[in-house]
């Protein structure tokens, strides 16, 4: 993605939210920053014009982030959601990726970290840091009637080859390299894969992985 990135911030904490506005404007890559202290006024902005990416407050009057997010994935499905947020709960976490939330940062993100996440989701759909990871590891250790995988349809080698690239943060074009087949082929293998295991979006296919033991 070479256009400067659109990104909006939900947050009821003025003086966060503020300071994370200029923040946003210092990152090299992103130009229009727009912010909302709720996630009402956020969908007003959104409707007037879409973001690439929307940083969300879980906690928040009028309308709170999982309300939000639920309300950006219905009607905006390419608006990319990063949670930012001070709860740790796993339950907050999973119910957030339900919601196609494609990254999950507590409020004392350090600020690289917070420019790599944005760059992930915008670059590749999702930013997989350990947090997520630890929770989806759990979760599996959780499963006790998880058996080997067992596919909805069977993926062949090369789909399975090209899911866990994804998993590990590889872009479309660093797969096409690195397996040398062309952007449409490694696009149309990552539909396949969707439609095979059932799920949306990358975060469906990395929480798949999981669950079906294929990552660890």
């Amino acid at each position: 993605m070479s256009e400067k990135l659109k990104v909006y911030i939900a947050d009821d904490h003025t003086i966060f939210r503020k300071a994370m506005v200029s923040l946003l404007q210092s990152f090299p890559r992103i130009g229009t920053v727009k912010d909302a202290e709720n996630g009402r006024e956020l969908l007003n902005l959104v409707k007037e014009e879409e973001p690439h990416i929307v940083l969300l407050d879980l906690q928040m009057p009028i309308m709170d982030g999982s309300e939000t997010c639920e309300n950006l994935y219905n009607k905006y499905p390419d608006v990319r959601v990063i949670v930012l947020s001070m709860h740790d709960s796993e339950r907050y976490i999973q119910h957030m990726m339900d919601l196609g939330a494609r990254a999950f940062l507590f409020k004392n993100v350090e600020p690289d970290e917070l420019e790599q996440a944005i760059y992930s989701v915008a670059d590749k759909d999702f930013y997989h840091n350990e947090l997520i990871a630890s929770i989806l590891r759990k979760s599996l250790r959780e499963k006790h009637n998880l058996k080997k995988p067992d596919f909805k349809q069977e993926l062949t080698e090369r789909e399975r080859e090209i899911l866990l690239l994804i998993c590990q943060e590889y872009s479309t074009k660093e797969i096409s390299s690195r397996l040398s087949l062309s952007d449409r082929t490694v696009e149309n293998h990552r539909a396949k894969i969707m439609e095979k295991t059932g799920v949306k979006n990358i975060v469906g296919i990395v929480r798949y992985a999981y669950e079906q033991g294929l990552l660890t």
